[in-house]
């Protein structure tokens, strides 16, 4: 069943990389074809600003959850790094135990926001998105981060990035 669940994992690591890649890219051609339109046609995107903003928030929480899947988060471990491996360990442990907590709690609050914003039908004052997507992206990239931790510290993790982790 661990191998299943690896699996799984990685699968849905491969997604969120894609994802937060295109959403990226997206973000980087908006960006190009604003500024082809400004400067060669005076003609300017006035929402692109804003889409652009959006496609980096999507970026960032669903690719955070690609870094935490490698245990390659920021962590403020210079001292904890020299201190005896037993310790080091427990306190990792207690660090990635803390970001779980951490992102749950802000799902759990963040959840009614999402929801009144969906039920009022807010809409983004340029591109008039309506502001549940864009803000749904936070508490969804936290909670996909927290599964990820989980499943990498009852797992062990991918062992082709075991190496590769700080810390080991």
């Amino acid at each position: 069943m661990s191998d299943q669940v690896l699996r799984a994992a990685q699968g849905l690591v491969s997604i969120l990389r894609v994802l937060a890649g295109v959403l990226l890219a997206s973000s980087v051609l908006l960006n190009f074809v604003n500024v082809v339109a400004r400067y060669f046609f005076s003609a300017s995107l006035y929402w692109a600003e804003e889409v652009m903003l959006y496609l980096m928030v999507g970026c960032v929480f669903l690719g955070n959850g690609v870094v935490a899947w490698s245990g390659r988060q920021l962590r403020m471990d210079v001292i904890v790094g020299m201190m005896p491996a037993k310790l080091r360990e427990g306190l990792h442990l207690f660090s990635e135990l803390a970001l779980i907590v951490t992102c749950l709690v802000i799902v759990w609050f963040s959840t009614p926001v999402i929801r009144d914003l969906f039920s009022f039908e807010q809409r983004s004052q340029s591109a008039e998105i309506p502001m549940y997507i864009p803000q749904g992206l936070v508490p969804v990239g936290l909670a996909l981060m927290a599964l990820l931790v989980v499943i990498r510290l009852l797992t062990g993790g991918d062992p082709q990035e075991k190496t590769s982790t700080p810390g080991h």
